[in-house]
């Protein structure tokens, strides 16, 4: 059994040396992610010593164990670059029997900067709480126990959701989830910004329940050893440890019933209903321009219906593009300019284009003959981003415009969004050519591994390219509303800033277009590695 521990925790250190071994760019992301995580930590165990002696320094440090607990949970579900390569689904065909790899599993998760971070914040909120020399020992035994709870928990339940996950209904609950998870995001900055001008005493009636919840209660075991509460220190351990022993239990089932059981979850012939349904059938078909345009527009927004990754990527691109001006300005904080937020959340959906083919890019590039056929597709997949984006990005400005009365700069902020859609279609079609990257279709990862700087390039370095050339409308919106008089003409700022979007949409296909054709074969490869 040792042996088996010892064995998983060298292949997980072999695997991550060896992934950083890939590429350049792989190890500069993993360092720069180390550094921020654990510049992150500390800052956090400062912040968490010094409040040592306040009358809520408590009620702080036990919900910060259970929203650690909580980011465990879900996390790894969507951020999973860690311990996916520990999926246990890899060893079905190894002679291993499940208490053994549970233990051994258990032990290779606590490798990594997650668990990492995961201590020092745990010693933060134990150091907070605890006074003379029983609530040091006790807060050694508590450190160690919650990191044990959040770790048997989030590998509980990715086990349980391994399968799910992996199926096309699965990836498309998981799509909802991802909502969940951008609106409570926005509910966290909402309640942090109401604490901030309340006080830390609002949180006393919730630490209250929460300090006897696994495994925030370990660290309320703490606080009551510190106390002199030695039998309600025992009992809040006693919880911390029921729960470990139930989650390690529930995981060594799910893994039994995972590792022996086939899996049929995509079977399923498609309901002809659900077909019928879909976008690219009936009236929407008919309404499609005629030619390879209208072909390529259907392909996509068959992508956007169909495929669990493109799926995802949209509502998530939605949710957050509604959410962060709306909730805003619910706060009475936001500003009506918030709402070109939802335009750059979806031109986003630009970039990137052949990565979503995978390796059937072949069968695009083999319709590709000359630069025409080049500009035609990405007209048609542009085109197809448009029909979602150019009504969703007017109805969140206009939403927006609503909740804040502010109709007068309504035509300036429409001219903006429209411009900066533009811009971003426009650099969104020449870094596709230039910095393509594969999507896994397996997995929870969007970036192939070896890719994930070409990935941040194209994003970013797109971004501030979108952000430039949107220049000449920023400057004139800037001049209109400081010079004298100059309000009276904004209104001039929607035709103007949809003609603008519209002329670099086309100047930047026209310029991409070229491109891509000669580096087809490029292409191909790359978005073939996934």
């Amino acid at each position: 059994m040792t042996d088996v521990t010892a064995t998983v925790v060298r292949l997980k250190l072999s695997l991550l040396r060896n992934g950083l071994r890939q590429s350049g760019g792989r190890r500069a992301a993993f360092v720069a992610s180390a550094v921020v995580a654990l510049l992150f930590a500390a800052l956090q165990l400062l912040g968490l010593v010094l409040l040592r002696g306040h009358p809520h320094a408590d009620a702080v440090a036990v919900l910060g164990a259970a929203v650690l607990a909580l980011g465990w949970a879900f996390m790894p579900l969507f951020f999973p670059s860690g311990d996916e390569t520990l999926d246990p689904t890899r060893l079905v065909m190894l002679p291993l029997r499940p208490r053994p790899l549970v233990r051994a599993l258990l032990a290779a998760s606590l490798v990594g900067i997650g668990p990492l971070f995961s201590l020092v914040l745990l010693v933060g909120c134990a150091v907070s709480v605890a006074h003379g020399a029983a609530g040091y020992g006790v807060a050694v035994v508590a450190v160690a126990l919650a990191l044990l709870v959040c770790v048997a928990l989030a590998r509980a339940v990715a086990t349980a959701n391994v399968r799910l996950l992996s199926s096309r209904k699965g990836r498309d609950l998981a799509v909802l989830s991802g909502l969940v998870i951008a609106v409570g995001a926005q509910l966290v900055n909402f309640g942090a910004q109401s604490l901030g001008a309340a006080g830390l005493g609002r949180l006393a009636p919730v630490a209250d329940v929460v300090r006897w919840l696994p495994p925030a209660s370990a660290i309320g075991a703490v606080r009551s050893a510190s106390e002199g509460s030695y039998g309600t220190a025992v009992l809040q351990l006693g919880l911390s440890l029921a729960a470990l022993v139930l989650l390690v239990g529930a995981w060594a089932r799910t893994l039994t019933r995972l590792m022996t059981s086939p899996d049929g979850s995509t079977l399923q012939a498609p309901d002809a209903a659900a077909r019928s349904r879909s976008p690219e059938g009936g009236g929407m078909g008919r309404l499609l321009p005629g030619g390879r345009t209208g072909t390529v527009m259907a392909r996509s927004l068959r992508y956007v219906w169909r495929d669990p990754k493109t799926k995802a990527a949209w509502v998530t691109s939605l949710a957050i593009g509604l959410i962060v001006p709306v909730f805003n300005a619910l706060q009475g904080t936001g500003s009506i300019y918030f709402a070109c937020f939802a335009a750059g959340m979806l031109g986003i959906q630009m970039y990137n284009q052949f990565g979503q083919d995978t390796s059937a890019f072949w069968m695009v590039a083999t319709t590709i003959s000359s630069g025409r056929d080049v500009y035609s597709e990405l007209r048609g997949r542009a085109l197809a981003l448009l029909v979602i984006t150019l009504p969703y990005a007017t109805l969140v400005t206009v939403l927006t415009t609503a909740m804040l009365g502010d109709w007068p700069r309504l035509p300036e902020v429409l001219g903006l969004s429209f411009a900066l859609l533009g811009a971003m279609l426009a650099t969104g079609a020449w870094t596709s050519a230039r910095f393509p990257y594969s999507i896994p279709q397996e997995g929870h990862k969007n970036v192939a591994p070896g890719q994930a700087g070409l990935a941040w390039i194209a994003i970013f370095g797109g971004m501030v390219s979108a952000a430039l050339l949107c220049a000449p409308v920023i400057a004139l919106t800037i001049a209109l509303n400081v010079s004298a008089g100059g309000e009276a003409w904004t209104w001039l700022l929607l035709p103007v800033g949809a003609a603008y979007g519209a002329t670099v949409t086309w100047a930047g296909l026209h310029a991409a277009a070229p491109r891509t054709a000669a580096n087809l074969p490029e292409i191909l490869t790359a978005v073939s590695k996934g």
